[in-house]
């Protein structure tokens, strides 16, 4: 495959997730979710925060809405120019959680709303955000549990092996449940942690468990037949309005 080729074929999975994020982005429980990750900021007008895994920016839009200057940072170049598309006033770096280009203490907030489960070293992510907050400065991590999708089956025992399969695909499926420790370790002050749980009954959210059970399959965890037959009962499910999805999303705060 040519550069090029490359460069088209990652275009269009940016397209694909800009999609689905804007799609998930929309969803109520999503906007409480955001607006409670605002409150916890503390924010104080004019002071700099910044939101790490800004992907298409609608975060740092909001922001700053509220008063502040906000700086979203990706390491995605494709998301990156998502967001100044769409947020033409607002101000993105391209930059890894891991290496934040701000200098020492210069910062009164961070946010990073489900980035740390794709973190090989969250450690590493938490460390930089206590170097670029200033003193007294506010923390706040978002995300969900990808071991504990709760998921209504006939069949609980295959839909254990999924959940639990597609987990052990990612960097650190179970960051969520980690946030207190991680802040802990890392030296900040005040943490406290919230779990808000998000339920869907849409059917509109069999993509999600598409992209649950596929990986899965691709795996080895599942037998193609077995995979097939469990995405078919959850269409049965939607067609019937019987489809349920609940995922826990933990929210922790901190003070630097």
């Amino acid at each position: 495959m040519s550069k090029s080729q490359e460069a088209v074929g990652e275009h269009r999975d940016t397209e694909a997730l800009l999609a689905a994020l804007d799609a998930a982005d929309r969803m109520p429980s999503a906007t409480r979710l955001r607006a409670r990750s605002y409150e916890l900021l503390s924010l104080v007008p004019g002071s700099t925060v910044v939101d790490v895994g800004c992907g298409a920016g609608r975060a740092v839009a909001e922001l700053a809405g509220r008063g502040v200057h906000a700086v979203g940072v990706d390491p995605s170049p494709w998301m990156l120019t998502a967001a100044r598309e769409r947020w033409q006033e607002g101000e993105f770096r391209e930059a890894g959680a891991e290496d934040l280009p701000f200098a020492d203490g210069s910062v009164r907030g961070y946010r990073a709303d489900k980035v740390f489960h794709v973190l090989q070293e969250p450690q590493r992510a938490v460390a930089e955000a206590r170097r670029v907050l200033c003193p007294g400065g506010r923390i706040v991590l978002v995300g969900q549990d990808w071991d504990a999708i709760m998921i209504d089956s006939d069949d609980a025992a295959l839909t254990r092996t999924i959940v639990h399969a597609r987990a052990d695909l990612l960097d650190t499926p179970r960051a969520g449940r980690q946030y207190r420790g991680l802040l802990l370790a890392g030296g900040f002050d005040d943490v406290t942690v919230e779990v808000h749980t998000s339920v869907f009954t849409d059917p509109a959210m069999l993509s999600l468990l598409v992209r649950l059970a596929e990986p899965a399959c691709a795996a080895g965890a599942v037998g193609r037949d077995r995979a097939d037959e469990w995405l078919a009962e959850q269409r049965r499910r939607a067609e019937a309005g019987r489809l349920l999805v609940a995922v826990p999303f933990f929210v922790a705060a901190a003070s630097a």
